[in-house]
């Protein structure tokens, strides 16, 4: 049974890593979760930032996202999120879902927002989605490996070949992953 994992809003901001995020639950790494707080939170930054997009593309990627991992939705975490104390109040519902869902770890660029003070008593730890990415690939290289080729088959708009998708992830902050990712495919590093 792999584990659980909530992934935070600012990690599925960008397209190529909630991608690569999403296929590593599909390959069966981990259980990935959010809540439709998390993805309203997530797509709300994504229009201030690309107000090109509109809503409706936006509603039709939340859809597919929901539908592409089984069980995705945590609900049920709203009367947890006020008897829990983070440094920004308004991350409690991300903690709460953790709580709800059984999550072992919270994935999440804002790693000083879930200090380990309180998320270890919960038995919760925070990740920078590098370091998460990184246990995975060690974890399970073959299927992270596949993800990742299959991410990067399926960009045709425009078409980026893998070693383009491993220099964008790169630029997102996963540069350990893509280092390692590199090395596994006999690439320069």
């Amino acid at each position: 049974m792999a584990f659980i994992v909530v992934y935070d809003a600012n990690v599925l901001f960008a397209a190529p890593l909630r991608d690569l995020l999403i296929r590593v639950a599909q390959a069966g790494v981990v259980r990935a979760r959010w809540t439709s707080e998390i993805l309203d939170e997530c797509f709300r930054s994504v229009l201030a930032q690309r107000p090109d997009l509109n809503e409706e593309r936006l509603n039709r990627t939340r859809e597919l996202m929901n539908r592409a991992i089984r069980d995705v939705l945590v609900t049920g975490y709203e009367p947890l999120v006020q008897g829990l104390l983070l440094p920004d109040p308004d991350d409690r519902h991300v903690l709460a879902a953790a709580v709800r869902a059984g999550a072992q770890t919270i994935v999440t660029f804002n790693l000083k927002d879930f200090p380990s003070s309180q998320l270890g008593p919960l038995g919760i730890e925070a990740k920078h989605p590098d370091d998460f990415i990184l246990e995975a690939i060690h974890l399970a290289p073959g299927a992270v490996s596949a993800a990742i080729t299959e991410q990067a088959r399926a960009l045709s708009n425009p078409p980026q070949s893998l070693d383009h998708l491993l220099d964008t992830l790169s630029a997102l902050g996963l540069s350990q992953s893509v280092s390692k990712l590199r090395e596994l495919f006999g690439m320069d590093v």
